[in-house]
């Protein structure tokens, strides 16, 4: 009799101490209220606003920096692809740190870099300084991103993570909406010198508010530091931790595949805004720095609509085909809201951007041409906010290293590409680049939907220690 009903006991057991363990990383996320909650993402969103706020201030003043040192405007361009290989280098360095260390510590170093970086930036007198502090800059401002994303994973159930981090991608990307104006007016009437100075204050105005307003958001025992006996962490090795451990996720295909995808969604955004002063600018005779940047508007009003909503609509997703498989989760479901933005909105803004620019002028052109760039700000983030929190879902134990793998590998392609742009536009003209990236970017939408379709057996390819429904 016992060996009949042992089977069923030892059943009955295991799934109570499964749902027993559930519920217990449930309550980590009741640690915070509601509204402590609310305000540490306001946190880590002006700090994950500064990286954007960084590489967006340039773009429009590209002509003045070449003119005042003395070089082109191809050359200075290089300082945005230095500006992404720093971001890179320091978003692997921050990810590492804060799953070792915890979040707080890696924003009271970094974010001295910053402000050190900005004022180096400031006071440049040469290509070479220009390049060396736009690295150290880059490299300060770089865990707002990743390390925040991390945060938002730790604050965050995974029904509600979606939205969260949308709201999260739009306050951040509010950088794209308002750097390049504010960054063009600024250099307008007085001198692309004076942005970069003010860039080292706001890093030094972050610093204060996380030191003084942010505590360690990590979970009780996940930190790479409560796992080593007291002596062992009075050791000299454990203050370094190897930065380019989060590379090793990328042999997830998974994750690979997503970080494919968003460079390929992501490169559009560049190729439209990165020559923007010798594409539209110059198309609609546009010179002055203020107006230039103004154009950059659309783009980021697209992101600050595009994030949150996806966002939003991920979360739905993610609880009805869980709800539609009988309470099965598939992290992949999530990607089914990045497919309008990369079957339709991304590479269509940008394929008639560059056949806007190319046959229509005038007022009516130019126009044309913003619809094209809000168009396209809305789908980048369709794309990106759902991608976003599928790294996370899936790696969540690691999620600032998943989304410091994701980042690093899609910026180093970023900052390679960047370089060809423009000169691929002198060579080609604005049409025949533009289209080129649009079908670059269909070539993304593939990526994803063989990643949703067959995101199961790609996981059991290669198991870098994916999160279970209770872990998440």
């Amino acid at each position: 009799m016992s060996s009949e009903e042992t089977p069923l006991l030892h059943s009955t057991l295991v799934q109570d101490s499964e749902e027993s363990a559930i519920r217990k990383h449930q309550a980590i996320y009741e640690f915070f209220s509601p509204t402590r909650k609310r305000i540490l993402v306001l946190l880590v969103s002006s700090c994950g606003l500064l990286p954007l706020f960084v590489s967006g201030t340039l773009f429009p003043v590209i002509p003045q920096i070449a003119k005042d040192l003395n070089t082109t405007g191809s050359v200075i361009s290089l300082a945005v692809s230095v500006s992404i290989f720093g971001a890179s280098f320091g978003g692997l360095c921050a990810a590492s740190y804060s799953t070792f260390y915890g979040r707080r510590p890696v924003y009271l170093v970094s974010l001295p870099l910053l402000f050190v970086g900005s004022l180096g930036v400031s006071t440049a007198t040469s290509v070479p300084q220009l390049m060396f502090w736009r690295f150290v800059q880059a490299s300060g401002a770089s865990p707002g991103m990743t390390v925040g994303a991390g945060v938002i994973g730790d604050l965050y159930r995974l029904e509600e993570r979606g939205g969260a981090m949308g709201v999260f991608l739009a306050a951040c990307l509010i950088g794209p909406a308002l750097a390049p104006p504010i960054g063009g007016f600024v250099a307008h009437y007085t001198s692309w010198r004076v942005m970069q100075f003010l860039l080292g204050v706001l890093g030094l105005c972050g610093l204060i508010l996380m030191s003084l307003c942010f505590p360690e958001t990590s979970h009780p025992g996940a930190r790479g530091i409560d796992k080593l006996q007291p002596d062992e962490r009075q050791s000299w090795k454990s203050l370094f931790v190897n930065p380019f451990s989060p590379l090793e996720l990328l042999r997830s295909p998974n994750l690979l595949s997503v970080s494919l995808a968003g460079f390929a969604v992501l490169l559009t955004d560049y190729v439209l805004l990165v020559p923007l002063p010798f594409t539209i600018a110059a198309r609609y005779n546009i010179t002055n720095e203020g107006l230039i940047g103004a154009c950059f508007i659309p783009a980021g009003l697209g992101n600050l609509i595009g994030a949150p909503l996806a966002g939003r609509i991920s979360d739905k997703i993610v609880v009805k085909w869980r709800e539609r498989r009988g309470g099965i989760w598939y992290p992949e479901d999530r990607l089914r809201a990045t497919l309008p933005g990369a079957l339709f909105f991304v590479p269509l803004s940008i394929l008639l951007s560059g056949l806007i620019t190319h046959f229509v002028s005038g007022r009516i052109g130019l126009i044309l041409n913003l619809v094209c760039l809000f168009a396209n700000g809305i789908g980048v983030d369709i794309v990106l906010s759902p991608s976003v929190s599928y790294t996370v879902d899936v790696l969540h134990s690691r999620s600032a290293e998943a989304m410091a793998a994701n980042s690093c590998f899609r910026a180093l392609l970023l900052s390679l590409t960047v370089t060809i742009i423009i000169p691929l536009i002198e060579k080609y003209g604005v049409a025949i680049t533009d289209g080129l990236f649009a079908a670059f970017a269909w070539v993304g939408f593939i990526i994803l939907w063989l990643t949703i379709k067959y995101g199961g057996q790609m996981r059991a390819w290669v198991d870098v220690g994916y999160s279970t429904a209770s872990s998440n």
